[in-house]
């Protein structure tokens, strides 16, 4: 490849790097084209770029923009996962479809700007999603809220009760 396509092909990576906010490498060795286009197709649902880059390239292109080396991941066959500020879709896509296709082996990630191992790639697929995590916080935030409209609004509720209750007496009566 000449000079002048690898440093294009650096300038790409680094731009992906640059626009990701967290980063997950795959050895996806012994999937078919079918598989990893079906991984592609799933990754793709969630907003989430997949992408091969050459080992070296990728290192070179860490290197400039002086993010943490990666040398000892980044042997054999890597695929890239580029996703957005959310890695926990990413990493549980990843990990659902290697259950299911054991040829495909999460090695690592690089998440805020700090590599994590496949553990903890795992570990990351494990918390509940961004949406769960504000929907729990909002009805946490919510519920005392809610709590105190109720108290505040029991005397009211008793006072209209108590008055149809004689209204109905009355009607009742007459």
């Amino acid at each position: 490849m000449p000079t002048s396509q690898k440093e294009a092909l650096v300038g790409e990576i680094k731009d992906k790097f640059a626009e990701a906010g967290s980063v997950l490498l795959t050895d996806y060795r012994g999937l078919s084209v079918k598989e990893m286009q079906e991984l592609r197709n799933q990754l793709r649902e969630i907003g989430v770029d997949v992408k091969i880059y050459k080992n070296s390239l990728t290192e070179i292109a860490m290197r400039e923009l002086a993010l943490p080396s990666m040398d000892e991941y980044l042997a054999g066959p890597t695929a890239f996962v580029f996703a957005g500020e959310d890695p926990v879709a990413a990493a549980k896509t990843l990990t659902n479809f290697a259950k299911t296709h054991q040829q495909l082996e999460v090695k690592a990630g690089l998440v805020d700007n700090r590599v994590v191992d496949a553990n903890a790639v795992k570990a990351i697929a494990a918390l509940p999603s961004r949406e769960e995590l504000v929907a729990k916080l909002l009805g946490t935030m919510q519920n005392p809220l809610v709590k105190t409209v109720r108290v505040l609004n029991g005397p009211a509720s008793a006072f209209a009760r108590v008055l149809g209750a004689i209204a109905e007496q009355k009607q009742a009566a007459a």
